[in-house]
């Protein structure tokens, strides 16, 4: 579902510096991979590639069988709203909508009718299915970035990014919320890519893989 073919990025500065070279990566459908780095090492910008948000200096990126090179802007917004799912750590849950308003904002984007059914059972599946006419402000971190899951999920996407899901929970939330992460989007068939600073985040991955700026290596390999 995601392919990267010795893809490289620089950051653009001031002043400008390489960031990685030679990343190559494939992810299967029901695969969890979690790329760990240092702090600037790039790995947002990875996932910003993934999503097609910014394109790389060399190589391809490849998601669903679609080179994101060769779409325009609107076949890369129609696959982001479509076939991608995104998981931030600021969670980004509108206060001024109801948790279920929240939930179905990915469906009206794609232009989806009927949204109740995929709404109920997008929040069940994270275990919020009696607050889908609660406000953001009546819940908890961790609540709230349950509802942030169930939002990236509800049009079931072929691809699941999550950039720091965890950041801002406690260690002990951001166990449970990891675990319920790792068991949905596996039961969705996603292919999803996290970037992390966390071991608990790493531990709930199939594979840890350490960005550098020579590509990316097993993060035992270090």
């Amino acid at each position: 579902m995601i392919e990267l073919v010795q893809v490289a990025r620089r950051w653009p500065g001031p002043p400008p510096r390489p960031l990685f070279d030679g990343v190559s990566l494939t992810v299967a459908r029901g695969e969890l991979v979690a790329i760990v780095g240092e702090s600037g090492s790039g790995k947002s910008t990875l996932l910003n590639l993934i999503a097609g948000l910014d394109t790389p200096d060399r190589g391809r990126v490849l998601v669903d069988g679609a080179d994101l090179a060769r779409l325009d802007d609107d076949a890369r917004t129609r696959l982001r709203r479509e076939r991608l799912g995104f998981v931030f750590q600021a969670f980004h849950v509108l206060p001024y909508l109801t948790v279920g308003q929240n939930v179905a904002l990915p469906l009206a984007l794609a232009g989806i009718g009927d949204t109740g059914t995929r709404v109920h059972a997008a929040l069940a599946a994270v275990g919020l299915a009696d607050r889908a006419h609660s406000r953001p402000r009546e819940l908890s971190g961790g609540e709230l970035q349950r509802v942030a899951i169930a939002r990236a999920l509800v049009h079931e996407p072929a691809v699941v990014l999550a950039d720091e899901p965890t950041g801002n929970l406690d260690p002990r939330t951001a166990t449970t919320v990891l675990a319920l992460f790792g068991d949905v989007t596996r039961r969705r068939g996603a292919a999803t890519v996290m970037a992390t600073h966390s071991r608990a985040a790493a531990r709930i991955a199939d594979r840890v893989l350490a960005l550098t700026p020579d590509g990316l290596v097993p993060a035992d390999a270090q």
